[in-house]
């Protein structure tokens, strides 16, 4: 009879879900890039993520990009989650011909990685981690490496689960800029304390920031 009431409320659930979810078609003037399966919410099926490049275009960087978190109920592909704020568009950059963007499902997580040129000598690398809990996704990881073609260095990693921060500056001579005083390097680790994770679709890159102790610079993220 538990058995049975189990299963009865399975079936329920299952059913109400799929009727609230919409059903995932790739939009019209959208172009699919990137698509990749993996269990998020510990329920031993897989999700489907998809990247798409919109129909919206941005001066001189390429296509918008959104991408879906698509869950398989009864044989139809339904729009759980969606994002339009986190990917970089498609030719962000410097050399976007070199962008990169990768998207894992690891360990349950959702794991944004993509690097792209500031300008002709500054790459930017970023790898956003997001976890499902409490009925929705949040952020749990960040990291970012800044690197000059031959001055510097910069690395910045928070884990937001443990409030543990990682920051290292490396700094180095370039040919024919003998004269220039090179910084001393820095690393430092420390406990930051965080009243609350970010939701995935509040997340906006850049937009937040607390102070690095002892020092007057900020750890933006």
């Amino acid at each position: 009879m538990k058995f049975f009431l189990s299963f009865f409320s399975f079936i329920i659930f299952t059913t109400f879900q799929s009727q609230e979810l919409k059903n995932f078609t790739i939009p019209k003037g959208y172009e699919k890039v990137l698509e990749v399966k993996g269990d998020l919410d510990k329920d031993g099926k897989e999700e489907i993520v998809i990247v798409c490049n919109t129909s919206e275009k941005i001066e001189n960087q390429g296509f918008k990009r959104k991408f879906y978190i698509l869950k398989n109920i009864q044989g139809n592909q339904k729009i759980w989650k969606e994002n339009s704020t986190i990917l970089n568009s498609s030719e962000a950059g410097f050399y976007p011909e070199d962008n990169k963007l990768e998207i894992q499902i690891k360990n349950n997580c959702l794991v944004i990685s993509q690097s792209f040129y500031s300008n002709s000598r500054h790459t930017d690398t970023s790898k956003y981690t997001f976890r499902y809990q409490n009925g929705d996704f949040y952020l749990i990881g960040a990291f970012n490496k800044f690197e000059d073609t031959c001055e510097f260095i910069f690395i910045n990693e928070v884990n937001f689960s443990t409030g543990k921060v990682s920051i290292d500056e490396t700094y180095s001579e370039c040919d024919g800029d003998e004269n220039r005083k090179i910084p001393e390097d820095v690393h430092k680790e420390f406990i930051h304390k965080f009243d609350k994770l970010i939701k995935m679709n509040e997340f906006r890159i850049g937009e937040n920031k607390f102070l690095i102790p002892n020092s007057k610079k900020y750890f933006t993220y």
